[in-house]
C-alpha cells in the first residue's frame, strides 16, 4: 500500500546498513536502545597477544587455569570453528560449532544443550551467533578478530546481561594486531592486556602498521612513534 510503516531492526549499524536504510526508508526515525559503541559498564575486557600457533594451547590453558565450564568462543570461519571444536576433543573438552554449514537442528540441539549446561563450550561464528541469549554466560572468548569493529561489541554483549558480571577475552596474532588497534580506536579506550603464559613462548610485539591514509604509527609500549 502507498502509505505503510516499515520497521528496520539491525543488532549492530555499520556504515553499509545505514546507507540501505535510508535508502529504503523515507524520512525514518532512528531508536537505539543502547550506542552501538558502548559495552556494558561490567564486562572485563582483556586481550593476550599470541602467536596464530598458538591459540589453541592458549584457549585449553585458559579453560583450565580459570575453570570455565561455560563459555561462548567465536571464530571467524565455519572451517576455523569446526577445527577449534576438534582441537579441544583432543584434549577431551566437549564443545560443538554452530555455523552456517550445519542443519537448523544441529544448531538448535547445540544451542540448547548450551543453555541447559551439559555442553560447556559452543563455538559459533557471527552469522551464526547473531540474537543468542544465553543467561548468565560469563565468559566470551573471541579466538579470532570480527571483520569489522562494531561486529566486537556485538560479541562481548553476550555476556553481563541482566546486571550480571561478565569477561570478554581476545586472542591477538601478529596479523590481527592492526584490526584490535581498530576496535580500541572505536571504543576510545585500551583494553588490558594480558601476558601469555611462558610455557606457551614468546608472545608476539606489539607493532600495528600504518594504514596507507598516514596514520600514526604505535611502537610495543603503545608510545607513538615516527
Amino acid at each position: 500500500p502507498e502509505k505503510r510503516q516499515t520497521l528496520f531492526f539491525s543488532a549492530t549499524m555499520p556504515p553499509e546498513i545505514q546507507k540501505l536504510a535510508n535508502h529504503i526508508l523515507v524520512d525514518p526515525i532512528k531508536v537505539e536502545v543502547t550506542p552501538e559503541s558502548t559495552t556494558a559498564e561490567k564486562i572485563q575486557q582483556e586481550v593476550y597477544y599470541v602467536k596464530k600457533n598458538d591459540k589453541k594451547d592458549l584457549l585449553i590453558h585458559i579453560l583450565k587455569e580459570k575453570n570455565i565450564n561455560h563459555v561462548l568462543v567465536f571464530s571467524k570461519t565455519k572451517h576455523g570453528a569446526d577445527r577449534i571444536v576438534k582441537d579441544l576433543a583432543k584434549k577431551n573438552i566437549q564443545s560443538a560449532a554452530i555455523h552456517g554449514n550445519k542443519s537448523q537442528s544441529a544448531r538448535q540441539n547445540a544451542l540448547k544443550s548450551f543453555k541447559d549446561r551439559t555442553l560447556h563450550v559452543l563455538v559459533a561464528t557471527d552469522i551464526a551467533a547473531r540474537g543468542i541469549d544465553i543467561d548468565e554466560l560469563a565468559f566470551v572468548i573471541n579466538y579470532d578478530l570480527p571483520n569489522i569493529p562494531e561486529s566486537y561489541v556485538h560479541r562481548i554483549g553476550r555476556t553481563a546481561r541482566a546486571n550480571h558480571d561478565g569477561c570478554a577475552i581476545t586472542f591477538v596474532s601478529e596479523k590481527d594486531q592492526t584490526s584490535f588497534k581498530a576496535i580500541e580506536d572505536f571504543l576510545e579506550k585500551r583494553i588490558y592486556k594480558i601476558p601469555v603464559p611462558e610455557e606457551l613462548g614468546e608472545a608476539p610485539e606489539y607493532a600495528p602498521k600504518v594504514s596507507s591514509r598516514g596514520k600514526k604509527r604505535y611502537g610495543s609500549k603503545g608510545k607513538k612513534s615516527g
